[in-house]
């Protein structure tokens, strides 16, 4: 397995929220889900995403733009109109027929992943803040599909919706490592390289295995040393250093995402008991796993209730 295909394959939209959303101009809508990854779209006519951070960026029909973070951020027609209307938890159900607007109306379309077990935090540490794929490097032809499918209102809507948002992210992904301009990772560009890609892929398929440098090299076909070198010159970090980072990214998906133990959650990623993983993790994270995953429940528990409240606010907009 290659290592872009380890990552996506965590990608599991649980409860996925879309909004479709017919504007005419001046318009503007703060985007303030808490979500950890949103994509935003237009259907048709053009908008500005303004981020929290950073400059705004101009998306025109086609064009599909991904937010990672949880803080909000604004979709307008126009970097300087203030946000008319806030697209919160509840108004994500928000949803206008494409079909059945006028043509000089803007027609948004987005999509979130409502809690962090829907996406890997090894692949949103992979992600920058805003990304955004023109409709020229990379058509989705699944962006018809989604408006198509937020319109209907069948039995099963929400298992094709999060389906649908995976394929739409999975694509847009791969339309984005595969760009030359992209300032993708390191280990997304050495994974080209035939000694470094073999040994990468070596560490993600058989992550738990008790790897050395010198392992690593032999079933990689060269010497140690000249692995060593190779792969650090070309990731970024000695072989060992990225396997540690590894491992405890996976442990830290295993714990947020799941129930195992934090025991059998180190020997899944290759520690021989809870103590050697306590130790690894908290020299890089700084918490211990049974803290990281507290804090994992209390923030979703945070979301939830965010999302509770704000029922009492503004309604999704429809057409202006």
């Amino acid at each position: 397995m290659d290592v872009l295909t380890n990552l996506l394959d965590g990608v599991r939209a649980r409860g996925a929220l879309f909004s479709v959303t017919a504007m005419n101009a001046p318009w503007s809508l703060r985007f303030a889900s808490g979500a950890p990854l949103t994509l935003a779209t237009v259907l048709r006519g053009q908008a500005w995403l303004v981020p929290a951070e950073g400059d705004a960026v101009r998306v025109r029909a086609g064009d599909i733009a991904l937010v990672r973070g949880s803080a909000p951020y604004t979709v307008a027609d126009d970097p300087r109109t203030p946000p008319r209307a806030v697209i919160d938890r509840a108004a994500y159900c928000g949803t206008s027929d494409p079909a059945a607007v006028p043509d000089d109306a803007t027609v948004l379309l987005s999509g979130a992943y409502e809690n962090e077990g829907g996406v890997s935090e090894r692949l949103l540490r992979a992600l920058p803040p805003v990304l955004v794929i023109r409709d020229a490097d990379c058509h989705s032809p699944m962006l018809a599909l989604v408006a198509a499918e937020t319109a209907r209102d069948s039995p099963g809507q929400q298992a094709v919706l999060d389906r649908l948002l995976d394929l739409l992210l999975i694509s847009t992904l791969r339309g984005w490592f595969d760009r030359p301009q992209t300032p993708a990772p390191p280990w997304y560009r050495a994974a080209d390289d035939p000694v470094v890609g073999h040994a990468l892929r070596l560490l993600h398929d058989r992550t738990a295995e008790a790897w050395t440098v010198a392992k690593l090299a032999a079933e990689s076909g060269v010497s140690r040393a000249a692995l060593a070198r190779r792969f650090t010159a070309r990731v970024g970090e000695p072989p060992m250093t990225y396997l540690t980072g590894w491992r405890i990214s996976l442990a830290a998906d295993l714990l947020r995402g799941t129930d195992d133990t934090v025991g059998a959650i180190a020997r899944e990623v290759g520690y021989a008991n809870t103590f050697a993983l306590s130790v690894a993790f908290k020299r890089l994270r700084h918490v211990t796993p049974s803290e990281h995953r507290a804090g994992a429940a209390a923030g979703a528990a945070a979301g939830a209730a965010s999302g509770a409240a704000s029922g009492t606010q503004e309604a999704p907009v429809g057409r202006q």
